[in-house]
């Protein structure tokens, strides 16, 4: 059964969907941090680390966090060309 090209405009609408899919992506990855941070104050009660080594958790966390976003919007990038190319 033979599928039709897909028109120009529906490869249009195609990229607004993958954006917004990458959008909500991002800012659930970069809820993390201040998630982990809220987290880490709660359980503090009994632990104790020095504001150094919470610091540099939390910047690991942040790199870890961009990186990600990072690679996901790589992906995008690449399935949004690979939607507009006409073969």
């Amino acid at each position: 059964m033979p599928v039709p090209a897909l028109t120009q405009e529906r490869r249009q609408d195609m990229v607004k969907h993958l954006h917004k899919v990458l959008e909500e992506h991002r800012t659930a990855v970069s809820q993390y941090p201040p998630r982990w941070q809220r987290r880490h104050q709660e359980s503090d009660e009994g632990q104790k680390i020095t504001e150094d080594d919470e610091k540099r958790s939390l910047d690991e966390i942040q790199k870890l966090t961009d990186d990600e976003i990072k690679k996901m919007e790589e992906m995008s990038k690449a399935k949004e060309k690979e939607v507009l190319e006409i073969k």
